[in-house]
């Protein structure tokens, strides 16, 4: 095997090795996980808030006995294949091994450890990105149209993964008319190959049509509960830590791309950045939206550099330097970044997150955990206790659990010993009530009381508060667990009044 080879191997099982280690058995599995794992029980080609390639892992996950192993291993593996893309992208740019070891190490030892720790669409969004930005280059360095179609599988999958991969093509192609390049707008392979993107994308956006294009719905309700929150100062300054280590290195391949005489055909990528990077602050994006744009550009840094150094006479030692940045500015963000220590911990070393701005919320305001870390807590306990009213409610008839929020209705589903199937009037629950069954009784997931007692109970012959979450740590924490048995009424009928009027809402 060539010493190449053998040396991305190594990148590739640190990489792993390290993932999974990033998560202390205290914490389960985030909020968002489990609404994506139970789409994998009902495929669609597309859902009120993704579309449909998270399903299609979920599914697999699912087959494989869905334990916390496989959930976290897609996202650890598409960020493993993000690093072999740039590995390939130095390669495809005539970079020197350093170069390869150089990008490879910025790659790894960054924030894609955060962003491949969960089973969310962002992981699978930034090798995407990677591998389009890489198929382009291919297309630049052969003219062979080959690369425009491999481009086109990549933006087609990418928006079957997550429609946020639109910005790279919102970015490049502003770029693209402004350079020598603008002769590819001649080619007619190119409208083949969006043609192919629109083929593979099509089977969503029937669905969104079919469905009322529930997508907007979606963007409206993030745009006022979420990005109104976010300010575009915290985005500049996130973007400097994200790749912290290879900081250097983008700001090298970044000034290459102006001055570097080899790259001078791949100079539209410069305005690439730039282009993409003004749309996400025009859009008030969430900081995180960005990081696929990054790993192209540590690869071009990672090949002009390689280069300088081998012309330098202190060469051999910035060489070793430059890997050593990238693994020491990792140490903090080791440190404080992943969910590697416990609650209590946490909460005793408070200044070193928020420093950081860890522990500001989707609501603008500090809390006790950052926000990732507290939406893995409770869970179990949620499950536990409402499966005990279940098996007490369920000798009387057929129990519906209701829950407020898709957090909820996922995790009592993926941890109950008794076979729940919760549901809500949350995110994609609304489609998944199971109406056939005549229900008698009522388990009733509430995050606050909001006189619950009062509105639900005159309709059952008996409610109360059996239970709630007491985890202090836990985003849960107070929710509350309703009790109703013996229904007065056609439960059936008025869930699916509700749902009803829900869905008349999109």
């Amino acid at each position: 095997m060539k010493k190449s080879r053998i040396i991305l191997l190594i990148f590739i099982v640190l990489k792993f090795v390290i993932q999974y280690s990033l998560i202390n058995p205290e914490y389960e599995l985030h909020r968002d996980e489990y609404l994506h794992l139970d789409q994998g029980k009902h495929l669609a080609w597309g859902f009120l808030s993704v579309p449909p390639v998270s399903s299609w892992q979920a599914f697999i996950i699912n087959a494989l006995g869905n334990s916390v192993f496989w959930v976290k291993f897609f996202p650890a593996l598409f960020g493993v294949l993000t690093m072999v893309a740039v590995w390939k992208t130095v390669e495809e740019l005539k970079g020197t091994l350093y170069a390869c070891i150089l990008a490879a190490s910025g790659v790894l030892f960054s924030v894609l450890f955060r962003l491949n720790m969960l089973f969310q669409p962002n992981s699978l969004e930034v090798l995407l990105w990677t591998t389009f930005y890489y198929a382009v280059i291919k297309y630049i360095n052969s003219q062979k149209v080959e690369w425009l179609y491999a481009g086109a599988v990549f933006l087609g999958i990418g928006f079957l993964n997550k429609y946020n991969i639109a910005f790279s093509l919102l970015g490049i192609i502003p770029a693209i008319v402004w350079s020598a390049h603008r002769k590819i707008f001649l080619q007619k392979h190119l409208y083949l190959a969006a043609l192919l993107a629109v083929v593979i994308i099509l089977p969503n956006l029937v669905w969104q049509y079919q469905n009322g294009f529930p997508v907007i719905h979606h963007m409206k309700e993030l745009s006022e509960r979420q990005l109104v929150n976010v300010s575009r100062m915290d985005f500049v300054k996130s973007q400097f830590l994200f790749f912290g280590g290879s900081l250097p290195v983008i700001i090298a391949g970044l000034y290459a791309l102006l001055f570097y005489r080899p790259f001078e055909k791949f100079r539209f990528f410069f305005w690439t950045y730039i282009f993409s990077i003004a749309l996400f602050l025009f859009f008030k994006a969430k900081d995180y939206y960005a990081i696929g744009v990054y790993p192209v550009y540590i690869a071009f840094g990672s090949v002009f550099l390689a280069d300088r150094f081998e012309k330098l006479r202190q060469g051999t030692i910035l060489k070793v330097v430059f890997v050593a940045i990238a693994v020491l500015f990792f140490i903090p963000l080791y440190r404080i970044g992943f969910p590697n220590k416990s609650p209590e911990y946490i909460v005793s070393h408070q200044q070193q997150y928020k420093k950081y701005g860890l522990l500001r919320w989707e609501d603008g305001r500090d809390h006790l955990l950052p926000q990732d870390f507290a939406d893995m807590l409770g869970w179990k306990e949620l499950a536990e206790k409402t499966d005990h009213q279940y098996e007490k409610l369920s000798k009387n008839g057929k129990t519906l659990v209701l829950c407020d929020n898709y957090g909820q209705a996922g995790a009592i589903n993926y941890y109950s010993r008794k076979g729940i199937q919760a549901v809500s009037f949350n995110a994609d629950y609304i489609n998944w009530f199971d109406l056939n069954t005549p229900y008698k009784n009522l388990i009733r997931i509430k995050e606050i009381s909001d006189h619950e007692l009062e509105k639900t109970g005159p309709f059952f012959k008996t409610g109360k508060v059996s239970d709630s979450i007491t985890n202090p740590f836990a985003r849960e924490k107070g929710t509350l667990i309703f009790s109703f048995q013996g229904a007065k009424i056609d439960i059936n009928k008025r869930i699916r009044d509700e749902v009803n009027d829900f869905k008349s809402g999109y």
